[in-house]
């Protein structure tokens, strides 16, 4: 079919024009929508709309060819409206999918986190390990049981270099979102690098409150690297406490224990040992999750 503009120019200059709409009322779905509305529509009506039938007829065909339609990622559906006939545009389940896809991805923030975690799930966790198997029941349940009316604390996961700690902070993140629940991840060894740019920006305060209110944040890599104390207290520790104060879940996952961690944490990047400081910390993470420790073969390695 050609184009409507160049078919509707002038009908006695279209040697076709009679048998193109002989396709058109021939067509499935416009015989079904016109006995369909066959009390509403006169033959005047149907008259006046037969440039209607006809984009609608054209455009399917595009739609069903994989042609550039009017409306790309849309399919026509015919209408009465005000006793007249019209075309609206309906997004095609191709389109429904993509933007349920997007809608999710866009309930988790990654901040500096691997891309890899977009399609991390819990079908795909390798969890035939007993080393694993803890952790991962214990995503399942927080999964299952959140929200609840209590407060349900996250997880801290330890372990060594590719046990598949981050992954399973990212499948987490991403079942939540399946439930239209959003989430906050970051890498905080790189976040704690952009606190310190956003200093000449004067914009610390707002990088912090972004993290700091996440409904669910996951703290990914924990103590890699030593803090100085304007981030263990005021960027971190602030972090927590409002986190503690609201009953915030909050994930971690780290290369240390907890035990660990309070003992790196003691010590800043300029020397200075503080473990009250850290003990204050770590009350806060313990308080906001629950430490499972994972073993097993460093699965990047993996053939």
């Amino acid at each position: 079919m050609e184009p409507i503009n160049n078919l509707l120019r002038g009908k006695s200059q279209n040697k076709n024009y009679d048998k193109i709409f002989q396709e058109v009322f021939a067509d499935a779905d416009v015989k079904k929508f016109l006995s369909e509305h066959h009390d509403q529509l006169t033959e005047d009506d149907i008259k006046r709309g037969r440039s209607k039938l006809y984009e609608f007829v054209h455009e399917k065909h595009l739609v069903q060819n994989g042609g550039a339609s009017v409306a790309p990622g849309y399919t026509p559906r015919l209408v009465v409206s005000a006793k007249q006939i019209d075309v609206t545009y309906v997004p095609t389940d191709q389109l429904l999918r993509q933007q349920a896809i997007q809608a999710k991805r866009n309930r988790v923030s990654r901040r500096f986190m691997p891309k890899f975690i977009e399609n991390a799930s819990f079908d795909n966790y390798y969890s035939n390990n007993e080393g694993r198997a803890e952790a991962f029941n214990a995503a399942i349940e927080f999964v299952s049981h959140y929200p609840q009316k209590d407060f349900l604390p996250g997880i801290y996961l330890s372990g060594s270099f590719g046990v598949g700690k981050t992954y399973l902070l990212g499948a987490i993140a991403n079942e939540l979102a399946d439930q239209g629940i959003k989430s906050t991840l970051i890498h905080f060894p790189t976040f704690a690098v952009n606190m310190k740019s956003a200093i000449s920006n004067n914009t610390t305060t707002q990088e912090r409150d972004t993290v700091m209110k996440a409904p669910i944040l996951m703290i990914d890599d924990i103590g890699a690297d030593a803090l100085s104390a304007w981030l263990r207290d005021d960027v971190l520790g602030v972090i927590l406490e409002y986190r503690m104060q609201e009953e915030l879940p909050t994930f971690f996952s780290s290369n240390f224990t907890m035990d660990q961690l309070t003992d790196h944490l003691a010590q800043d990047s300029s020397g200075n040992v503080e473990p009250l400081k850290a003990k204050r910390i770590m009350e806060r993470v313990r308080f906001l999750s629950r430490e499972i420790h994972m073993v097993g073969p460093n699965l990047r390695q993996r053939g």
